[in-house]
């Protein structure tokens, strides 16, 4: 959830103009609030151990479906909806095949997991910060 609440943000910053667009409801008032709140929940949730892996395909799949929403959003601003959507899901298909990984050898490493999660979600969070702060 953090790539579309970052985007939702920059949309309604107006760094992001989906004006016209059927994703200009990502730029309402109350939209980066919803989904920054669904982000934490997220953060909090994917530190707990009863918590599925990324990789089943329920997990997966929202995975993909929230980085092909915020790929659209760069491709709407952009002038090239495909480009974006496909670059997106792309994205989405690395992030959570390489940050299993790289959390994966963390843990291991720090004999714990908790601590690669929280690695984990600044570099997520500063990563959007990043991303929005180019466009």
């Amino acid at each position: 959830m953090t790539a579309p609440a970052a985007m939702s943000w920059a949309a309604y910053l107006g760094y992001l103009n989906l004006d016209g667009s059927w994703l200009a409801f990502m730029g309402y008032r109350f939209t980066p609030w919803i989904l920054s709140v669904l982000a934490l929940g997220e953060f909090v949730t994917d530190q707990l151990p009863a918590t599925p892996s990324r990789k089943v395909p329920i997990q997966f799949g929202a995975r993909l479906v929230s980085g092909a929403l915020s790929g659209a959003m760069i491709g709407v601003h952009g002038g090239t909806l495909l480009g974006g959507l496909m670059a997106g899901i792309v994205g989405a298909v690395m992030g959570t095949l390489g940050g299993a990984a790289v959390r994966s050898r963390l843990a291991a490493a720090l004999g714990r997991d908790l601590p690669a999660g929280l690695i984990e979600d600044a570099i997520a969070i500063i990563g959007a910060i990043s991303v929005v702060g180019i466009l």
